[in-house]
């Protein structure tokens, strides 16, 4: 929040914050100079559902997608919501870098099982896209931070709520590219990720993580991809 203030004071941001276990708000809402609505959930929702609910409260055109671990070095918003000026986008994301400044791969191709399995064996690290230079197509994004325009994600009916947490970025962007609409990152946009990697520490998370997978491989968005694409 302290990043929006710092680097974006002059654009007219709304901000939805979700707080999805009870917990105190860490910060003066009075020292902001844009408005902010707090949503506290009665017990915990998952990823998706959190962000349709923030987007029922969403008055703007454009809705942002943003994880609380992300941090800026300056203000993305008037390049991202230049590019959504293409009809033919469906969202865009920034590249992003860790914090010592190494591009993640935040932007990757469709999954299959042959190359998760491979992935794992040969223990490959190598993004899957080269961002550099001009804004770039992508299969999908992850959900870290995704800009769409308000009747886009309207039109895609937002997250699908079956997965509680993981696959719900590849899942959207699956749906995108059915409905003839563009994935892309514009690399001269850059924000930092604190990543948790929860799903590499925990047993509850990459539960969740092998069970959204497995459901994302069954789904019948994922069977109509793959006769498109001939995955």
């Amino acid at each position: 929040m302290q990043d929006l203030e710092k680097f974006c004071p002059d654009q007219p941001i709304e901000l939805i914050l979700t707080l999805n276990i009870q917990e105190a708000v860490a910060f003066d809402l009075a020292s902001l100079s844009y408005p902010v609505k707090i949503i506290r959930n009665s017990s915990p929702k998952g990823f998706g559902a959190n962000h349709n609910q923030a987007f029922k409260c969403a008055q703007g055109d454009f809705f942002c997608v943003v994880n609380p671990d992300i941090r800026l070095n300056k203000c993305p918003i008037p390049v991202l919501i230049s590019c959504l000026q293409d009809r033919s986008i469906g969202t865009v994301a920034p590249k992003v870098l860790s914090p010592s400044g190494s591009v993640e791969d935040s932007a990757r191709h469709f999954p299959t099982l042959q190359k998760i399995v491979s992935k794992l064996r040969h223990r490959i690290r190598a993004p899957d896209y080269l961002l550099q230079g001009d804004r770039i197509d992508v299969d999908w994004v992850a959900g870290m931070f995704m800009v769409f325009t308000r009747a886009v994600f309207h039109q895609i009916a937002g997250f699908n709520e079956r997965y509680f947490l993981y696959y719900e970025d590849v899942d959207i962007c699956t749906r995108l590219h059915l409905a003839g609409l563009r994935v892309v990152v514009e690399p001269g946009v850059q924000v930092v990720h604190h990543a948790q990697r929860s799903s590499h520490r925990s047993l509850k998370y990459l539960r969740w993580h092998v069970t959204s997978l497995f459901r994302f491989l069954s789904s019948p968005e994922y069977r109509q991809l793959k006769r498109l694409h001939r995955l």
